[in-house]
């Protein structure tokens, strides 16, 4: 997947630890460990507002987008 979660970057920098992270935004250090790793296959948008009020941030500081190993890009079918 080329989507990547920046979580961990943005925990560090604000010095937040995945246990308050968690509690602030209303879901699961489990669920939180999922998203750090890269194993989430999506995210509501209500959660995706969540993080980013809890962080000060943008959509954009969460989610990042980089091309595929052999530097193709694959289309999508759905939205």
């Amino acid at each position: 997947m080329a989507i990547v979660v920046d979580l961990d970057v943005l925990l560090a920098r604000r010095g937040m630890s995945v246990g308050a992270f968690a509690d602030a935004v209303g879901i699961t250090p489990a669920n939180v460990a999922v998203l750090k790793n890269g194993r989430a296959k999506a995210v509501r948008f209500t959660t995706l507002d969540a993080i980013c009020r809890t962080l000060g941030c943008q959509p954009g500081d969460v989610l990042r987008w980089v091309p595929d190993d052999d530097g193709t890009q694959t289309a999508g079918t759905g939205v």
